[in-house]
């Protein structure tokens, strides 16, 4: 090979390849921090491929995904473990685009059974799910799980979501390095009916991670008034949780404001 046959077509080469480098070193430490800076046993991070067994959610997102990105684990049954979209608790996630977790795995009732032996075998049980969306895509799925029969406080499942939302951040930055200019996906509307200002103010501080007790004693309310208006905002914003209700506000444009 000479020289000039080397060098041919390198830049589009060199970033494609950079990009795929950013994009593990991203995921990979996702994975990493799910344990570091959460307090999960395991962490886990699933990504779409093509190819990958499944169907895709209403033909709007991948076919499934293959888990490439962990830490934690003990045993290698979840290594390169194929999921297809709508099985188990990560594939719910993928399909439904929207975080989901159970406090116990093995008797979840809500999910299907097809890891039992993979979940077995690293001894889990809690588990938390959470999709990395960017621009109308799904980038993957993060896993947060426990070796124990507990519940997700909201304190964790911010945590762990404020880590998938740097993540996307990051990986949407590698994917511009290597692909041709795209035009900015739309903002998503605002709520119809407008949040009052106490709601506003309730929603910001819930969106860093705040619990309910902080955020009663940072603006004087009762813990009960704080849980009034985040179920208020969360029917305005046609959300399930605290995790779907950051994530409306920040794509609304609702965080924004000062």
């Amino acid at each position: 090979m000479t020289a000039t046959t080397a060098v041919t077509g390198a830049p589009d080469d060199l970033a494609a390849r950079a990009a795929e480098l950013v994009r593990d070193a991203v995921l990979g430490d996702l994975a990493r921090r799910v344990v570091a800076d959460c307090g999960a046993d395991v962490g886990l991070v699933g990504v779409p491929e093509p190819g990958a067994p499944g169907r895709g959610a209403r033909g709007r997102g991948p076919a499934g995904m293959v888990l490439r990105h962990w830490a934690g684990t003990r045993a290698d049954l979840l290594h390169g473990l194929a999921v297809p979209a709508g099985t188990g608790l990560g594939g719910r996630a993928l399909a439904e685009r929207a975080p989901s977790w159970v406090p116990d795995y093995r008797a979840a009732t809500t999910i299907s059974h097809h890891y039992d032996a993979a979940v077995i075998a690293e001894d889990l049980y809690a588990m938390l799910t959470v999709p990395l969306l960017h621009g109308g895509a799904v980038h993957g799925v993060v896993y947060a799980s426990l070796r124990a029969v507990v519940p997700f406080g909201d304190v964790r499942i911010a945590a762990v979501g404020r880590l998938a939302e740097a993540a996307t951040r990051a990986l949407a930055g590698a994917a511009a390095w290597s692909g041709p200019p795209t035009r900015k996906a739309p903002r998503a509307a605002a709520p119809a009916t407008p949040l009052t200002r106490r709601e506003h103010e309730v929603l910001r501080w819930a969106a860093t991670g705040r619990t309910n007790p902080e955020i009663a004693a940072q603006l004087g309310l009762t813990c009960n008034t704080v849980t009034g208006y985040l179920k208020s905002a969360m029917h305005k914003l046609g959300v399930r949780n605290r995790t779907e209700l950051a994530l409306a506000a920040r794509e609304s444009g609702l965080l924004d404001a000062s």
